[in-house]
């Protein structure tokens, strides 16, 4: 009998921990790759001592018939809850409620727990930067910035970084790719951890910010499953971000936190900075995904849907529909799952 097929997927944010769930109930034999401590990419909460903030994605939102149905197990393993905020906008110069009734959700007790949920069970190594790959008769190697090129040869390659870092990897072995990748702009942001010894005296949990520095603020502990000390997360707009990429983190403090109290905020007792180098795009490709059967390379993520975790998550799906698709033949019968 021939040995099951070897996928690696290169991250473990929400698409390629989808891609390589699918992958792995079709029967395929599926290596997670990721280069920081755990799962989740932007799906990311800061934690400290009696403290914990969700810095990256702020929650997420469901439309799509086949995202609400995996929200719903999300939520059956308490995995995930709706937040209902009290939401303000704040234009140039006045500050108004927030209409709309769409529903928000967030990862519970932190921003984290769907990655984790996705990832239990798969074969995740962290802490593992790939940083080449070299296609072989035998196989797709692997180059690793940690441990060099790993023992194990692949059967077929996914991506599921931000374009600018699949680029590189794509370069000298599919130029196609590539070029798909390069067309796509990824934008910054700078994101701002507060802490206070007492609750902000606020009559907002969060807002959309149409001036200044600011795009986006948020109590955190008022997302439901939150413990600890008063938390607050600040956002700088795509703009800002870009135009102070290199400042260091105590400049961009100083002006998010004169521009929050500006907005009825305080200074915090203490705060940390996170810049998200590859936070935003808009960009989007038929089907949300891209695959190259003839290399067994593929591409998955938000920013070839639009952005956005069910973007994300929809893109990922796609992928490994398209992989299964292609390797049907070659898998033992039964155990391809519609």
């Amino acid at each position: 009998m021939n040995p099951p097929l070897h996928y690696a997927v290169v991250s473990a944010g929400i698409a390629g921990l989808c891609c390589a769930r699918a992958l792995a109930a079709a029967g395929v034999r599926v290596t997670l790759f990721d280069k920081s401590r755990g799962p989740g990419g932007r799906m990311s909460t800061r934690r400290g001592e009696g403290w914990a903030c969700d810095h990256g994605a702020q929650y997420f939102t469901a439309r799509d018939p086949a995202f609400q149905a995996e929200l719903g197990r999300w939520q059956a393993a308490g995995a995930a809850a709706r937040w209902e905020p009290r939401l303000v906008v704040f234009d140039d110069d006045q500050r108004r409620d927030s209409v709309g009734a769409e529903a928000r959700y967030v990862g519970t007790p932190r921003m984290t727990a769907p990655a984790r949920l996705l990832a239990d069970g798969l074969d995740l190594r962290v802490q593992t930067t790939v940083t080449a790959l070299q296609c072989y008769e035998h196989g797709w190697e692997l180059a690793t910035a940690e441990r060099g090129v790993l023992a194990e040869a692949f059967d077929g390659v996914l991506l599921a970084v931000p374009a600018p870092q699949a680029l590189p990897l794509l370069q000298p072995v599919l130029p196609a790719l590539a070029e798909l990748a390069g067309g796509a702009r990824m934008q910054a942001c700078w994101a701002l951890m507060l802490r206070f010894e007492t609750p902000l005296a606020l009559d907002f949990d969060a807002a959309f910010v149409n001036c200044g520095p600011l795009r986006w603020i948020a109590r955190d502990t008022s997302k439901p499953g939150r413990e600890g000390a008063e938390t607050w997360i600040l956002h700088a707009s795509a703009e800002w971000s870009e135009a102070h990429l290199e400042d260091s983190p105590d400049h961009v403090a100083a002006a998010l936190i004169a521009a929050f109290c500006e907005l009825g905020g305080g200074a915090p007792l203490a705060w940390a900075a996170h810049r998200w180098r590859y936070a935003i795009t808009a960009s989007a490709v038929d089907g949300g995904c891209a695959w190259h059967a003839g290399a067994g390379l593929g591409l998955c993520g938000d920013w070839l849907n639009g952005g956005r975790v069910e973007g994300a998550w929809l893109s990922g799906h796609a992928l490994a529909g398209r992989v299964l698709a292609n390797v049907r033949d070659e898998l033992r019968p039964g155990l391809v799952q519609a």
